[in-house]
């Protein structure tokens, strides 16, 4: 038995009984109360009780003071050899040995999942004889690639090269410098373009995309395991882009295709081999652009066979093909779930520091993000009786076809607002928002369906179309290969609740969500359910299944005048299996972002990267199938 052990065996035996054996002798002229016998019992027992209580939590302090030097020394935070002074031989001693081995295997539990090689993948691949084979070009997604300033007016001069997106200068000017930076990232409100005397551009190479800030990464797993079966600068790159802009002024203000069309010809023309695009959430609607920019004769100026003679293959990974849910909020009232879900502190630390108006502005002055608004009206999203992804009662007892509700106001006499429909709710947008914003949008977007073929060759001279697969088709490339790799299992945004806001008259924002609806029962973690305002669907927690997946699954496979050159598709599914100690998800998170950590995921881009992706199997483990069916859009031609 150690030391500290005889302590406080000793520290228990030496302590007074709470029972003497007689009274104690008053002391002359001190007062004195009568106290019934049966209280006097209870007082000496609470006194001894205390001294107890005070032994007991002096052990579980120490407990938990070893306990917290455990998790520190796994974490590389403190060395408990540094401590000479504690004899920690004596404390371990003092623990039983049941718990001490449970905290060792926790702690590696824990700092094993949190911290899994990185380069494993690729090592494994490269035992099996792959290597680097295709030139790969990557395209990240909304918000990934960092943004420098270049201005040198007189209150840009201090960041000047300095990320005011995707830093920690940015954290810092959000916090100190708010209004100049708010005016930094906003375009200008008429042309889309910089504002007067205002530059940011891009961050360019892989330092753009790798992490967002640091310790959060985002492309620097799939970096590293490429750089593992033999990619570096020289037959590999990140193609960034200032996600901010429309489409059509990636291309006047940056020349963006252009640029992106020679590092493909410039790939190709030095390794004899044709490129491998890997895109993420927006960036597929980006390299969806660019097949039908460089193939026109007015643009890109590449002719038809320009996909087909220099394009290997496409991974579209969590592509939001027909955009997303949440983007209608965001912009509508500067919320998300992110924020509705915020506790009501927060929110009020929110409000002051960044109001929903703020937000709602600085979103709508950024004319990309509008380029992820829902795609396919009713057809696709639903009318107010049915939607193609509802659930069956009593999973679901709301139907997201209906996807922004009013709830009357109790004890009013106003009528409420309709309900609307995904396709309703967009002419809502673009009816309460800005002329500025609503000329952005319809001069760059289309969002709606092309039911006959003709219609697609149409929209062939319409750039507008060119991020929508449901209007424009894909390249006359039969040789083109797409792979589609997207999460599934996690809640995602699906419908709303909206109310009207008190002060309609004030500011660019006149409803917001309704956070006072949620499911019964504290049933909210469960598809169909309604947590704050907020209804649940499937998804990848950001972007819809159906927005990931009917392309893939159908669009392109089963309707002709999407893709008439028969470009082969394959789809795999990859559910959201997140372990309990990562904070990211671990190896095997479906979730938007986190995914493109996922060893699976990057085990099939390192294999279709290194000229095996004939290996590469579908993967069906959702709805998409079913969900297909449902969507109104079928192959008339």
């Amino acid at each position: 038995m150690s030391a500290l052990r005889r302590r406080i065996v000793n520290v228990l035996r030496d302590t007074p009984s709470t029972s003497s054996s007689r009274d104690v002798t008053p002391e002359p002229g001190e007062e004195l109360k009568l106290v019934p016998s049966r209280k006097l019992e209870k007082l000496k027992k609470a006194k001894g009780s205390k001294r107890k209580s005070g032994i007991i939590f002096g052990l579980g302090g120490l407990l938990g003071l070893v306990l917290a030097l455990l998790f520190a020394q796994s974490q590389d935070v403190i060395k408990l050899e540094g401590l000479l002074e504690v004899n920690l031989d004596s404390l371990m001693d003092a623990i039983p040995a049941g718990i001490v081995r449970d905290v060792k295997d926790l702690s590696k539990a824990e700092r094993d999942v949190v911290n899994y090689d990185s380069f494993a993948v690729g090592l494994h691949l490269q035992s099996q004889g792959i290597s680097a084979h295709h030139p790969v070009i990557m395209v990240p997604g909304v918000i990934s690639t960092g943004l420098e300033s270049w201005s040198t007016g007189e209150k840009s001069r201090q960041y000047f090269r300095k990320r005011l997106w995707g830093s920690w200068s940015m954290m810092r000017a959000l916090v100190l410098d708010q209004t100049e930076w708010k005016k930094h990232l906003m375009l200008d409100k008429d042309t889309g373009l910089d504002p007067p005397g205002i530059k940011l551009r891009a961050a360019q190479g892989f330092d753009a995309t790798d992490f967002f800030i640091t310790g959060y990464w985002i492309w620097n797993k799939i970096l590293e395991n490429l750089a593992t079966i033999g990619y570096d600068p020289t037959n590999a790159f990140t193609a960034a882009y200032d996600w901010r802009l429309s489409y059509a002024n990636l291309e006047v203000r940056d020349q963006y295709f252009t640029r992106l069309k020679s590092y493909i010809e410039i790939a190709y023309a030095t390794s004899g081999k044709k490129v491998v695009l890997v895109s993420h959430s927006m960036g597929s609607q980006v390299v969806f652009y660019f097949m039908k920019w460089v193939e026109h004769k007015d643009h890109g100026k590449g002719g038809k066979k320009w996909v087909n003679d220099h394009i290997d293959s496409w991974i579209n990974i969590s592509g939001c093909m027909l955009g997303t849910a949440k983007d209608i909020p965001a912009v509508l009232s500067g919320e998300m779930k992110d924020t509705a879900q915020l506790n009501a502190f927060a929110v009020y630390g929110l409000e002051k520091f960044l109001s929903r108006e703020d937000r709602a502005e600085l979103f709508r002055a950024m004319p990309g993000i509008s380029s992820m608004l829902p795609k396919g009206g009713e057809a696709v999203w639903g009318n107010s009786t049915w939607a193609p992804d509802d659930l069956p009662y009593p999973q679901q007892n709301k139907t997201h076809g209906i996807f922004l509700s009013f709830k009357p106001k109790l004890n009013s006499s106003t009528t409420p607002r309709k309900n609307m429909t995904m396709a309703e709710s967009f002419q809502y947008l673009m009816e309460s928002t800005e002329p500025w914003y609503q000329d952005q949008v319809r001069h760059a977007y289309s969002h709606g369906v092309a039911h006959t073929k003709s219609e697609v060759e149409q929209n062939e001279n319409d750039p507008r179309t060119w991020l929508n697969p449901l209007e424009a088709r894909l390249p006359h490339a039969p040789k083109l290969k797409i792979y589609c790799f997207y999460g599934i299992g996690k809640l995602t945004e699906r419908s709303y609740f909206y109310k009207d806001n008190e002060n309609p008259f004030q500011g660019n924002v006149n409803v917001s969500i309704d956070t006072s609806v949620s499911s019964p029962n504290g049933r909210v973690q469960q598809l169909g359910a309604i947590d704050r305002g907020i209804a649940f669907g499937e998804g990848d927690g950001t972007v819809n299944l159906v927005s990931t997946g009917y392309m893939c699954a159908k669009g392109w496979k089963q309707i002709k005048r999407y893709n008439p050159a028969g470009v082969k598709i394959k789809t795999y599914e990859m559910p959201h299996e997140p372990d309990r100690f990562s904070p990211r998800g671990g190896p095997n998170t479906g979730d938007h972002v986190d995914i493109l950590g996922r060893s699976s995921l990057n085990d099939l881009i390192l294999r279709i990267a290194g000229g095996h992706g004939d290996e590469v199997e579908e993967n069906y483990q959702s709805r998409i199938w079913e969900i297909s069916e449902n969507v109104q859009i079928f192959d008339k031609e």
